[in-house]
């Protein structure tokens, strides 16, 4: 029997990434292992120390999530093996004893904040905001500080499994809708099946600054009929104005149209990542126009085959063509 696998996550336990790990099969039996960051969590699939690490990549309130998108464009190469969506709510905590009207400081993750930033103007006007690792890590950490912060934001699930925590409000934020897409990141390895209902994410880095440089690399994409659920740029850090994309196409690798995509993006940027083909969390099927279905690029390739094999018969050549350019 294979040993059961060792997942990393952004911790710790009841951060909203542990859900979204505990949503992969066989996750519950596994070897859970919290890191205090994505790059750390990231790392230890790396190193080896984790098969695979769930980390947040996209919120549906403040878009990409940059830790990530930044950790995964750099470094030994990774791999997107899945992706699952976890709707997100938040409750504010605080000690025993703490009200309402005496929280001045609040702590939580980045994201939570933006997410809840009216309420707390409504409710709270003028609080202070901590920035913290993570949500959950934020709301353990009031029973650990006693001065630092006077409440935290986090999901429901930490304040429900830690009787030191009182919850003051709930369900405070701005958008009740709210989603945040997770994926869980491997070393490299075999692409998972394609499903149909597939997606693929890229790191461009824009090639030259120039006047149509990022249209040439939307090209490449847009004259093969892929779709793009998401473009972000972010600075490479090595001098100001040097960025690469960050992109999430419709479909997989292996269809033609998309490999045919990929080899244009290499051609005019060599320093493009392939960061994974997976099956998209929502089963949504991609549309593909009949000019861009495989059939259509195996019926192209036929016809060009053929016509050089008539210019130029076998054992003959010219302008230095071969019969299966």
């Amino acid at each position: 029997m294979q040993p059961a696998p060792t997942y990393a996550f952004l911790g710790p336990e009841g951060t909203f990434t542990e859900a979204a790990l505990m949503q992969v099969p066989g996750a519950a039996d596994a070897t859970r292992v919290p890191a205090s960051n994505v790059n750390a969590a990231l790392d230890l699939v790396r190193s080896g120390s984790a098969d695979a690490a769930m980390v947040p990549i996209e919120n549906s309130v403040e878009g990409g999530v940059t830790a990530t998108l930044d950790a995964i464009a750099t470094g030994q190469e990774l791999r997107i093996i899945r992706e699952v969506l976890v709707p997100i709510s938040f409750v504010l905590v605080a000690r025993p004893g703490v009200r309402l009207e005496d929280v001045r400081r609040v702590s939580t993750h980045g994201h939570a904040w933006a997410q809840c930033r009216l309420w707390m103007d409504q409710n709270i006007p003028g609080a202070e905001y901590v920035p913290g690792s993570s949500t959950a890590a934020a709301a353990l950490g009031l029973l650990e500080d006693q001065g630092h912060y006077d409440a935290a934001i986090c999901a429901p699930l930490v304040a429900e499994e830690n009787p030191g925590l009182e919850v003051l409000a709930e369900n405070i934020g701005d958008n009740p809708g709210a989603v945040t897409r997770f994926v869980l990141v491997s070393r490299p390895g075999t692409l998972p099946a394609p499903t149909g209902a597939d997606k693929t994410t890229l790191v461009v880095p824009l090639p030259e600054d120039r006047p149509g440089a990022l249209m040439e690399i939307l090209d490449q994409l847009a004259s093969r009929g892929v779709n793009l659920s998401r473009i972000e740029s972010r600075p490479t850090g090595q001098y100001l104005g040097h960025y690469f994309f960050s992109i999430d196409a419709e479909g997989h690798a292996c269809e033609a149209r998309v490999a045919d995509a990929l080899a244009g993006l290499h051609r005019i940027s060599p320093g493009t990542r392939f960061l994974g083909s997976y099956p998209r969390a929502d089963r949504q099927a991609t549309v593909v126009a009949a000019h861009t279905s495989d059939d259509a690029f195996a019926a192209a390739r036929a016809w060009v085959g053929s016509l050089l094999r008539t210019e130029f018969p076998a054992g003959e050549s010219g302008s230095g063509a071969s019969p299966t350019a």
